[in-house]
Order: C-alpha cells, then sequence, then structure tokens
C-alpha cells in the first residue's frame, strides 16, 4: 500500500487537529477558560473551579485531556507557552492526583510482577470484550464506534510512550526503542501506525483528523489515554509507563487477529484491516521483545522496579477493563457507546451502508 491508494498522507489527515472542544463541567471549563485568555500572564482564573467532580467523570477527565494536549500536539488558538505555566500545571496536578488515587484503589492488590504478566498473557477463555463482540456479533455501527473511540489514542499512537525513553537506561532502553521504531514505521513513514489507523478511519467513512472525534467520546475512553499520558510524564512514574505499555504490546496480537477478522467480515478491505493485520504479526514479536528485552533487563538492573511495573500492568487493566465495559453495556443494551450518535456513514465497496444505529 502506497500514499496514491488513498489521499491520507503522513502529516496531512493525522496531523489535522479538531476546533475547540465543548467543555462539560465546571473543570473542562476552567482549563478552557485560563488557556483562552491569551498568553500566560495574561489571564488567571479568578475563582478555584471547584467542587471538583468524580475522577472518573465526564468533566474531570476532559479537564485532565485538555491539559494533557498542551504537552502533544497543542489546542487551536493557545499559546504554546500554557504548557508549562504554573498555575496550570498547579491545577493538573490537582487532577491528576484523584485520578491516579482511583486507579490504584481499584487496582488493589497489585499481585507480583510474574503473575501481573502471566495474567496480561492470559486469553480470557469465556470470550468476553469488544473484540469478540464486533468478531461474534458486531455490525458496522459498532466497529465504526469501535474506531472513533481508538482513534483519541492511534492517531498518535506510541506518543505518550515515548516520553519514557530518557528516564530508563542500558539494554532495556535499547529494546523500547526498537519497539517504538517500529511504531512510527520503522524508517518508513508510509507504515507509520497512526497513518495506517487513519487509512482505516478514512475505508469506514470516518474523519481520519486527529482530535475530530473529542467531542464525541466518552469519559472511559479518555481516561485510557490520560493514563498513559499521565505515567509517561512522571518520572517517578516510568516503571508504570513500562508496565502499561508492556499491556499494550502483550494483549495486542489475539486481540488484532480478531478486530481485522471483524472487520473484513464487516467489508473492510485493505485499507480497512491493515492495521490489525499489521498488529497481529509485529506484536506477537513485540510481546517477547517487551517482556524479555525490556522488564527483565529493567529488573535486573533496577530490582525495585518491579513493584511499580506490575502496578502498570494493573493499572493499565482498571482503564481497559472499565472502557470495554462501557463499550459492552452500552451495545448489548442497543445504544451509542458515544455521548452522541455519528451519521450515517457511505457504503462500502462491498458492504451495505454503514448505519448509525439507534442513540
Amino acid at each position: 500500500m502506497d500514499g496514491r491508494q488513498r489521499d491520507v498522507r503522513f502529516g496531512d489527515h493525522p496531523a489535522a487537529t479538531g476546533g475547540t472542544p465543548v467543555p462539560r463541567g465546571p473543570l473542562s471549563a476552567a482549563v478552557l477558560a485560563l488557556v483562552g485568555a491569551g498568553a500566560p500572564g495574561a489571564g488567571r482564573l479568578l475563582a478555584p473551579p471547584g467542587p471538583f467532580t468524580h475522577p472518573w467523570g465526564e468533566d474531570h477527565q476532559l479537564a485532565l485531556h485538555l491539559c494533557y494536549e498542551l504537552h502533544d500536539r497543542g489546542l487551536p488558538g493557545v499559546d504554546p507557552g500554557w504548557e508549562w505555566d504554573p498555575e496550570l500545571l498547579s491545577l493538573r496536578r490537582s487532577l491528576e492526583r484523584p485520578f491516579l488515587a482511583e486507579v490504584r484503589a481499584e487496582a488493589d492488590p497489585v499481585p507480583p510482577l510474574g503473575e501481573a504478566l502471566e495474567q496480561a498473557l492470559t486469553d480470557p477463555p469465556d470470550g468476553t470484550g469488544p473484540s469478540h463482540f464486533l468478531l461474534a456479533e458486531g455490525e458496522l455501527r459498532h466497529a465504526r464506534e469501535y474506531l472513533v473511540h481508538r482513534s483519541l489514542y492511534h492517531l498518535k499512537e506510541a506518543d505518550p510512550q515515548l516520553w519514557m525513553l530518557p528516564r530508563i537506561h542500558g539494554p532495556a532502553q535499547a529494546a523500547l526503542m526498537a519497539i517504538l521504531y517500529d511504531e512510527y514505521g520503522a524508517g518508513r513513514p508510509e507504515r507509520a501506525h497512526a497513518l495506517l489507523f487513519a487509512r482505516m478511519m478514512t475505508a469506514f467513512g470516518l474523519d481520519p483528523g486527529y482530535r475530530h472525534y473529542l467531542d464525541l467520546v466518552p469519559a472511559p475512553t479518555l481516561a485510557v489515554v490520560n493514563l498513559m499520558t499521565l505515567l509517561g510524564l512522571h518520572r517517578a512514574l516510568r516503571f508504570a509507563a513500562v508496565g502499561q505499555f508492556a499491556t499494550i504490546e502483550i494483549t495486542s496480537s489475539p486481540g488484532s487477529a480478531r478486530l481485522a477478522a471483524a472487520l473484513e467480515r464487516l467489508g473492510g478491505g485493505p485499507d480497512g484491516t491493515l492495521f490489525y493485520r499489521e498488529h497481529v504479526e509485529a506484536d506477537a514479536v513485540h510481546e517477547q521483545l517487551v517482556r524479555r528485552g525490556v522488564i527483565e533487563e529493567l529488573v535486573a538492573a533496577e530490582p525495585e522496579s518491579a513493584k511499580d511495573v506490575a502496578f502498570g500492568i494493573a493499572a493499565a487493566a482498571v482503564v481497559d477493563g472499565r472502557f470495554a465495559d462501557h463499550l459492552l453495556d452500552c451495545w448489548r443494551a442497543g445504544r451509542t457507546s458515544l455521548r452522541s450518535p455519528l451519521p450515517d456513514g457511505p457504503a462500502l465497496p462491498d458492504g451495505p451502508a454503514l448505519a448509525a444505529g439507534p442513540s
């Protein structure tokens, strides 16, 4: 596949950003008002944005996500200087602490590292999870919603994990770099995973613009990406970030095989399935490399890291489980898993129209 087959090119659609998001409460409104007041120092919060909502709630998760976006591709019309503004960093910290506390509480008790890795390696025998649902009974509307949810991460795939690289050293760093190199196309920009995901969205009649669907994705989706960034940004949580990333690589291959088969069943052609087909083989290799080359080498060099790596695996299971439960609860109840339903999409080349489904 090359750039001529679709109008999606590296640095084109995946990099395009959506407009200013709609606030979901006082916290997200306060963040948007603060950074929208001009350059840092020109505008300040007139009052605390409390009372704080629940850390798993829509307002809290969006506010935290907006703070993190200033470290990634920024927000439209916002001065880049806000990234390190002390007042905004203080507000961000007040959002991070209760969120991380909730994750720790739900992850408790964290098993030893060996047991945590074994649990991550074990595909649930009962066939639960969104990939199982999509393969067995999913409709086109479910597939399109799933891609919208996952676009929040996959259109910037591995960016949150890059923060780990300068914080671990030796053989573990080299192995981690090898994995991340693959995520960005292994020297071939047209093979970057973010671009492959953008092509898949286009094939399913979706807009592949970065953050285009932010207003539609609910708190459980935001929490998955927020945890990645939280762990990646804090040096004190670097080993937990390794555990979270290891979970992605360890669990990806079997799930990707189901998703590729599901999307093919629903009419996805080469562009509509390549992203997940790519991950079946690549992440089978990455699973071995992250366990042997990253985690084993890291723990051998810094034995105290084992506990935090195990926490990262458990923390990923918490947010991933909440995300999966949200999707399945909505889909089984016959309603959209997004904050509002998608409009109907175009017909696929060899399939029926992409229906939005009930709200």
